[in-house]
Order: structure tokens, then C-alpha cells, then sequence
């Protein structure tokens, strides 16, 4: 077995320069990112940092994706904060370490995952339970994150209350610390929509404009820093600051586990785990198909699994692959894996000897970033398509959006995933089924309703569009019932089968009850286009004993097999007794 990536084996010198350049960017995009993250989940600020590094390079050695960057993003954050505010105070070293180990554990389960290659895990969420939980979260997020830009004191177990308490400690705005945020706000939210078009109007090349756009909140870290430095205002104005970020290197080491702590933490870490790997992936993803790249989801299991291990070992808290970073580090220019351990080298620099530069950044300044960056997630767009298209969809994005907004990210996830269950079990427990004819002329069948077709007097043929098994079997009787009470000279019952992968124990019992039934009648049930492995299971079986020299390879075989039993075609004339 080689342990060497591929990538490593394969790199060309031509890749070098796309990879330092996009290494470089994308740490001066993740220098303040780290820090209000760390903000966001309760953590000292130097925890995002630690976050920054060793997973870098593990997911370099074992993920499949060549642009992306992985570290701390905003959802992870706040859903280690959810996990761990109930345990411990936020940014006591109790709550650091229940920090590293809800990593350690989620880093765990991915592993085992992996391991298990159970990367088909990437399609458990549906899209829409994902756009409603990242809308949500969004929303939570930017709302706690307020109390920072009004300088005040203000919590809440969920939005509602943390509004109440806002209005409340409204009167004691810290007028400097909110213009320090409003303003940031303000540029940050200009930079992102104005920044880009404003420099290809002057010269710079679209792509150069784009990556420029991203970098702006070093930019308001380094001027609101120095005018705070300059001014005293964290003396003379109240204005909050980071204070001392710890310099140094993280030491390594394994968190202390208890299985008190892991009892309390398997649930959220396993949570972290599902959300972050299907988001990644999907970020993944959609980078790869841009250069005709593949990404293995077993390989980003394992990939995110060892980087979860790693911040957790270096003192960090869960991390995955962010959206944002990710296409910045793909329009820089980078090639490889190589770009995020060049990040992560410059990253142990800043650590190593540069922490000193941030101790007049105020909090409003990181609280700024964070809203800017999670307005964006609040996903309407999607919302709209799927009210358009299926509002079953639409209402489990709106009901997760609002169980997270309104009972917390864990209850918010477990009430989209439900959902989308429910929805799936509702759906395949009412199958399509459809009366089915020939087109004249052809040996094609289809829906009576939809089309003009004629049928055998005397038969029924039936097309069910999903798999049969017991919470529909009963469904595809009830209608057969039906249909042949509305045609009591029924000698034949045709099922096809086309659209049938899998019949279980159950739905076989309805069939072969249904075979004894018809027969008791003197009709016949018939089966056409059935799959090859529906057909292996039923040799053997007392239905498929029943039905020997009935089952029929075409559908237009078994309608010459009725009319050669049956009299003449005639035009299908009762529309009441089609779907």
C-alpha cells in the first residue's frame, strides 16, 4: 500500500505557483475567519487558530479534493457552541477541552465511516433539509452575534428570547463599539457586492477583483485594530477587545474523556459529522466538476475524519470544508492539497510569533465578519424553487429553518431529517399507478389518461412506479380491487413491472394473495417486465410457481397472449377507473 498521496507522486513544477499564491490568500482570508469562529462557538480566539493548522495538513494527506479548504466555518462553530454551552462555561478550560473532544469524537465517527465506506451518507440530507438548517443557523447566528455590535450583555436560550434580552440592554449601546460595527458591517457588505466591479472598472482583471473582494475583512481586522491601539478606546470607551492571544505553538496532546462527557456529546458530534461531510462534499463537488475532477466520498470521510483527529490532538474544535474559502482557493489559482499546507505553514507562523498583532482587535470587528458572512447563507432562492416545484420540499426547508430558529440546531436537524423521511415513506406508500394501453400502431404502452390508446376486453393492465413493499402493497390491491369491481368480465390482470426494483416479503404475500383471488374468479394475474434480480427472488417462491408461463419478457407479449384468449381490441372507455 502506498501512504503517499497521489498527488504528492504526481505534482508538476508548473502547479507551484497557482498553489503558493492560493496558500497565501486564502490565510489572509482565514486569519480573521479563525479568530471570529472561535468567537462564535464560546472558544478563546487562539482555539481557532490551533483549528487552522494540523487539520490542514491531515486532510492534504487523505482527502480527495484538490481546492478544499478546510478549517473552522460558521455552522460547526455554532453547533459546537449549542453542544457545549449546557456543559460548561463558555472559555473555561472545561469547555475547551468538552471543545477537543466533541472534535475527537465527531473526527472518530467520520473515520469509521470511511472505514465502513459509508460515503453514501453524503446523500442522507436532502438538499432542501440542508438549505433550511444552513438558513436557519444563519439566522441564529447573526442574531447572537448583535450583543457584540451593541457593546452589550445579552444571551437567550433561543432567538426570541436573545431578542427580548437585546431590547432590553438597548439602552446601554456602547455608541463607539456600535460605530466600530455598524461601520464594519457596512464596509464588509460594500466590499462584497461593489469591491469587485469597482476594480475592473479601474484595470484589474476579473479574476484578481474577485479574490481582492474576499479579502476585505484583513482589511477592516487591521484598520479598526490600529485605531483602537492608537485611540486607547478599549480605556477610554469600553470598546471590547480580544486582549492577549496566547503565543506559541499548540501542544499536542489527547483531550480528557469521561464517559459522562461522551454520553453528552456522541449525539451532537455525530450531527456535526453528517452536516459537515455533506457540505463539504457538496463544495467539493461542485469545484472538482469545474476541472473534470472526481471527488471519493469515502476518501473525504476519511479525509475530514483525520482532520477533525488532528484539531482535536492540537487543542482545536470541529472543522470542515468552507464554502467561501474553498472558491477563493480555487479562483487563486490552486492546483493541489499543497495550497492548504502552504496555509497552514503561514498559519504556525502567525501562531508561532505574530498573536501579539491582535490584542486591540475589538469584538465588534469579528461579530461584523461573522454576520456578513452568514447573511449570505440565508438561502430564499431555493425556498422559492421549491415551492414552485414540490412543496413538500419547501415546507421541510421552512419547518427545519424554523425548529432551528426556534429550538436550537440539534432539534432543528432532527426535525428536517424526520421530515424528509416522513415525506419519503408518504410518497412511496401512495405509488403512481397507472392504466396502461397500446399506442396504436406500436408496441409501446401508456397511461390511458395521458394518451390514445386501445386495450384487450377482458384485461387490465396495470404500470405501479415504485418498488412494492408493505407500506404500499396494500395501495397496489386496494386499486387492482377496484378496477376489476368496475369490470366484472376481467380475465386478466396484467402487472408491468418496469418501474419495480425490489419486491419484499410482505408486498409478496399481497401478490399472491391477489393471484388466488383473481383465480378464485376465474381470472388471471399476468406479470410483465419484470427486472432480472425481482425475477431471481421470485424463483423459488409459491407465487412464482403459481405464475409459471405468465410472467412475460415484454409487455406487448403479454397483451398478445390476452388477445389471443380474449375478443377484439377495443377503444378504453371508462375514464373513472383510470389514474
Amino acid at each position: 500500500m502506498n501512504f503517499i498521496p497521489g498527488w504528492v507522486r504526481n505534482y508538476q513544477k508548473a502547479w507551484l505557483s497557482g498553489d503558493m499564491v492560493a496558500g497565501v490568500i486564502v490565510t489572509v482570508m482565514l486569519i480573521p475567519q479563525s479568530l471570529a469562529y472561535a468567537l462564535l462557538a464560546g472558544l478563546p480566539p487562539e482555539v481557532g487558530l490551533y483549528a487552522s493548522i494540523l487539520p490542514i495538513i491531515a486532510y492534504a494527506a487523505l482527502g480527495s479534493s484538490m481546492t478544499l479548504a478546510v478549517g473552522p466555518v460558521a455552522v460547526a462553530s455554532l453547533m459546537t457552541a449549542s453542544a457545549l454551552q449546557p456543559l460548561a462555561a463558555a472559555g473555561s478550560p472545561d469547555y475547551v477541552a468538552l471543545a477537543m473532544l466533541l472534535s475527537l469524537l465527531s473526527g472518530g465517527m467520520l473515520l469509521l465511516f470511511g472505514g465502513l465506506r459509508l460515503g453514501f451518507l453524503a446523500h442522507f440530507l436532502s438538499h432542501p433539509v440542508i438549505s433550511g438548517f444552513i438558513s436557519g443557523s444563519a439566522v441564529l447566528i447573526a442574531v447572537g452575534q448583535v450583543k457584540h455590535l451593541l457593546g452589550v450583555k445579552a444571551g437567550g436560550n433561543d432567538v426570541f428570547d436573545t431578542v427580548v434580552q437585546l431590547i432590553h440592554a438597548a439602552p446601554g449601546t456602547n455608541l463607539v463599539t456600535l460605530g466600530i460595527g455598524a461601520g464594519s458591517v457596512l464596509f464588509l457588505m460594500l466590499a462584497r457586492k461593489s469591491l469587485s466591479p469597482w476594480l475592473v472598472r479601474l484595470g484589474a482583471s476579473p479574476r484578481l477583483a474577485d479574490i481582492a473582494s474576499k479579502l476585505a475583512p484583513m482589511l477592516a481586522v487591521m484598520v479598526s485594530t490600529t485605531l483602537v491601539a492608537a485611540m486607547r478606546w478599549d480605556q477610554t470607551a469600553g470598546v471590547s477587545i480580544v486582549g492577549t492571544v496566547p503565543q506559541g505553538l499548540p501542544q499536542l496532546g489527547l483531550p480528557a474523556v469521561s464517559m459522562a462527557s461522551v454520553g453528552s456529546l456522541w449525539l451532537p458530534a455525530l450531527l456535526i459529522s453528517l452536516v459537515g461531510f455533506v457540505e463539504s462534499v457538496s463544495v467539493a463537488q461542485s469545484l472538482a466538476l469545474k476541472r473534470q475532477q472526481r471527488i471519493q466520498p469515502n476518501r473525504e470521510l476519511l479525509g475530514l475524519g483525520a482532520a477533525n483527529v488532528a484539531s482535536a490532538l492540537s487543542g482545536g474544535f470541529p472543522v470542515t470544508g468552507g464554502f467561501a474559502r474553498s472558491v477563493v482557493n480555487f479562483a487563486a489559482g490552486a492546483n493541489t492539497p499543497l495550497a492548504g499546507v502552504i496555509s497552514a505553514v503561514l498559519m504556525g507562523v502567525v501562531i508561532a510569533a505574530l498573536t501579539g498583532l491582535f490584542h486591540y482587535l475589538p469584538h465588534a470587528v469579528l461579530a461584523a465578519t461573522i454576520i456578513v458572512a452568514v447573511v449570505s447563507l440565508i438561502d430564499v432562492e431555493t425556498l422559492r424553487e421549491a415551492w414552485h416545484y414540490d412543496k413538500a420540499d419547501a415546507m421541510a426547508l421552512v419547518a427545519t429553518a424554523a425548529g432551528v430558529i426556534a429550538f436550537g440546531v440539534e432539534v432543528g436537524i432532527l426535525m428536517g431529517v424526520a421530515l424528509s423521511l416522513g415525506t419519503l415513506v408518504w410518497r412511496s406508500s401512495h405509488p403512481h399507478i397507472a392504466v396502461v394501453g397500446r399506442v396504436p400502431g406500436t408496441e409501446h404502452f401508456r397511461n390511458v389518461t395521458r394518451h390514445t390508446v386501445t386495450t384487450e376486453p377482458g384485461l387490465i393492465a396495470v404500470r405501479v412506479d415504485e418498488s412494492l413493499y408493505f407500506a404500499n402493497s396494500d395501495a397496489l390491491l386496494d386499486r387492482v380491487e377496484e378496477l376489476v369491481a368496475a369490470k366484472p368480465d376481467t380475465r386478466h390482470v396484467l402487472l408491468v413491472c418496469s418501474a419495480i426494483n425490489q419486491i419484499d416479503t410482505t408486498a409478496l404475500g399481497v401478490l399472491t394473495d391477489l393471484e388466488r383471488s383473481l383465480a378464485q374468479r376465474g381470472a388471471a394475474l399476468l406479470l410483465s417486465e419484470v427486472k432480472g434480480p425481482v425475477l431471481d427472488r421470485l424463483q423459488g417462491t409459491e407465487l412464482g410457481q403459481r405464475l409459471e408461463g405468465r410472467i412475460f419478457l415484454s409487455t406487448h407479449a403479454a397483451f398478445e397472449y390476452a388477445r389471443r384468449t380474449g375478443s377484439m381490441v377495443g377503444r378504453y372507455g371508462d375514464p373513472a377507473a383510470a389514474i
